[in-house]
């Protein structure tokens, strides 16, 4: 039941942000419908018992401040990646949250590669909740400087935890930058100037 509940809410999100940015407009019909539907169930002459809903799990709107403990799953071997898998060198860790079919993200991830020796000294995690089949060329077909770099993974976010745990995004890619301690140092949501990313993952 439960990962019904965590899949249903992510294929919400990832509809909202299928166009790499949420429109924030609702279907004045749909609203239309949603009103009117408790007055239908007011006026009925037998009201039925409504079963108990199960509760949503909880989404993160503040981006946490402290990289807390996670367990995505690498795309290519199916092997689980958390927070004991990044290398404890000191190094920024970037995770940015994805959809392989955004435009954004596509030509942020081709800037990346065509700067990569910039990019040595730095963990950077591509983290994405659509299935493993759509993320496994993804590399390949817009980055392929950053293929098999030992810096470098795509991860899939099988239970939904980057939303649940880390933050929710309004668009893609979106940025997180943390420490070698473990401390956020910035994020960003959208598509930036490749100067600007470069500066921000590198400090």
């Amino acid at each position: 039941m439960i990962k019904q509940i965590y899949s249903g809410v992510a294929l919400v999100l990832l509809t909202n942000l299928t166009a790499c940015q949420s429109d924030g407009k609702n279907d004045s019909n749909s609203q239309q419908v949603q009103q009117e539907q408790p007055q239908a169930a007011a006026t009925s002459a037998h009201p039925q018992a409504q079963p108990a809903q199960a509760q949503t799990p909880p989404l993160i709107k503040d981006v946490a401040k402290q990289l807390p403990a996670f367990k995505f799953y690498k795309v290519k071997s199916g092997i689980e990646f958390t927070n004991a898998d990044i290398p404890a060198t000191g190094k920024n860790t970037v995770f940015i949250l994805f959809d392989p079919n955004c435009g954004h993200c596509q030509h942020e991830t081709g800037l990346l590669a065509k700067n990569y020796d910039k990019l040595k000294n730095i963990n950077i995690y591509f983290v994405s909740m659509n299935e493993p089949a759509l993320m496994a060329s993804f590399l390949e077909t817009f980055g392929k400087e950053l293929v098999d770099k030992p810096n470098i993974e795509v991860l899939y976010d099988r239970n939904q935890e980057f939303i649940q745990k880390i933050h929710v995004p309004e668009q893609f890619p979106a940025n997180y930058i943390y420490g070698g301690d473990g401390v956020l140092k910035n994020h960003w949501e959208g598509e930036k100037e490749i100067s600007f990313i470069l500066a921000e993952l590198i400090k």
